[in-house]
């Protein structure tokens, strides 16, 4: 069903790049390369089970904790919509 000026299926096109963007920036957080075995911030020792489960994990989790408060909250909003849904 198509709402004002958006083509069939626009809406759920919208909540797909949503979600898809949602999924690219979390992968790209994702750390790469080869686990450490102490936190590269303050040397404290990493659980094997936390590299088990993080392939490429440099911080331990207090040191991950601090910087994703410091990275600040997501707001979500998608600025792809069209600009009709941007008005609701």
């Amino acid at each position: 069903m198509a709402t004002g000026w958006a083509g069939d299926g626009a809406v759920q096109d919208q909540i797909d790049a949503t979600v898809q963007d949602g999924v690219s920036r979390v992968q790209s957080r994702l750390p790469q390369g080869t686990a450490l075995t102490h936190c590269e911030q303050c040397g404290a020792p990493i659980p094997e089970a936390r590299r088990a489960a993080i392939p490429g994990v440099r911080l331990c989790v207090e040191c991950q904790e601090a910087q994703d408060r410091r990275a600040g909250p997501f707001s979500g909003y998608n600025r792809r919509g069209s600009k009709d849904s941007q008005l609701r």
